[in-house]
């Protein structure tokens, strides 16, 4: 092979090459969703055609919870819509991902749920606990042990799904379960006389909820989540304004296949961040009300409970760029 055949083909494959690496730009990015309020929201936008309408293809894949983590770790998914302690659980196991905006913090809907006799915490004694170990209700029932002088040593746990525990709770087999709406609430319904004793609403900023993006599809469409960052914001105004929440909420619903009355009951208990909202939890702080400590919150009880062997950097999970160019 002449210098000119070996140009030619060198110069045919660069073209195959970047003609690949261009399709793959224009490739439908994948979003991770899930059953919870904050996540829910993204079918409003989803229904009223907005992410269209921004030039956008974006597919928003429905998961269990839990399933939805793992699909992100395979990089199956760009991107996930998960809790910040959970992002951190899952870049342990090697699925790093980038926090690039907040949803919105749970303010009442993460709960533990008791079976009736049962009124407080320390009245948990002894008893057995149902969680999903590791994920975000197993934090915030150790958060409300400690408060309660209690720990992890004075309860049996018990590891459930969180879509498992209302049948969990209903049973007989544990006293009581920790879990996120709807399936809280479903758990509460099926065991009459039951109530919550902790709430996420004693804890605010504990648990944050978060756009995950993986690094390399952050990378290469950076332009492209700014927009969709931009949504969101219209999202959670359309949402919260009393004009047009019967609507959202409607649309909400039918995801969850709950009525209107019902689903609207879970706004409350999960405080929806617009992107000024979310600028403010991207500030640096060692407190619940910075998404920096509160993540460094989770961390230490992730390495203390060893979810996982070793303290991650942090800062490496969280990156407030697109959430400051969306609002420009």
């Amino acid at each position: 092979m002449n210098r000119r055949q070996t140009f030619v083909v060198a110069l045919a494959l660069t073209v195959s090459l970047s003609a690949g690496t261009a399709n793959a730009a224009q490739a439908p990015l994948k979003v991770g969703y899930s059953d919870w309020p904050g996540f829910v929201a993204w079918q409003v936008a989803i229904d009223k055609g907005w992410i269209k309408q921004a030039g956008l293809d974006v597919t928003f894949e429905w998961f269990d919870y839990s399933a939805s983590l793992d699909a992100f770790a395979a990089r199956k998914l760009d991107a996930v819509l998960a809790t910040n302690g959970d992002t951190l659980v899952i870049g342990a196991g090697g699925g790093k991902g980038v926090m690039v905006m907040a949803t919105d913090y749970s303010s009442g809907n993460d709960m533990v749920i008791a079976k009736p006799g049962i009124k407080t915490l320390k009245d948990l004694k002894g008893q057995k606990v149902a969680v999903e170990l590791g994920l975000v209700d197993h934090l915030l029932l150790l958060n409300g042990l400690e408060k309660a002088g209690m720990s992890e040593k004075d309860v049996t746990l018990v590891n459930s799904k969180t879509n498992e525990t209302p049948q969990v709770l209903a049973s007989g087999q544990v006293a009581a379960v920790a879990a996120w709406e709807p399936s809280a609430g479903q758990a509460m319904k099926g065991v009459p006389g039951s109530q919550r004793i902790y709430t996420s609403s004693q804890a605010p900023g504990l648990i944050y909820d978060v756009l995950t993006v993986s690094p390399a599809s952050l990378t290469a469409r950076k332009a492209d989540w700014v927009k969709l960052i931009r949504i969101w914001d219209r999202t959670v105004h359309y949402i919260n304004d009393p004009k047009t929440q019967d609507d959202a909420v409607k649309i909400m619903s039918a995801r969850d296949g709950l009525t209107p009355a019902a689903y609207k009951a879970f706004l409350a208990g999960t405080h929806l961040l617009d992107l000024t909202d979310g600028k403010k939890a991207f500030v640096k702080g060692p407190g619940l009300d910075s998404l920096y400590g509160s993540t460094r919150n989770a961390d230490a009880f992730n390495v203390k409970y060893a979810v996982y062997k070793k303290a991650e950097p942090v800062d490496t999970y969280l990156d407030p760029s697109l959430t400051m160019a969306a609002l420009q």
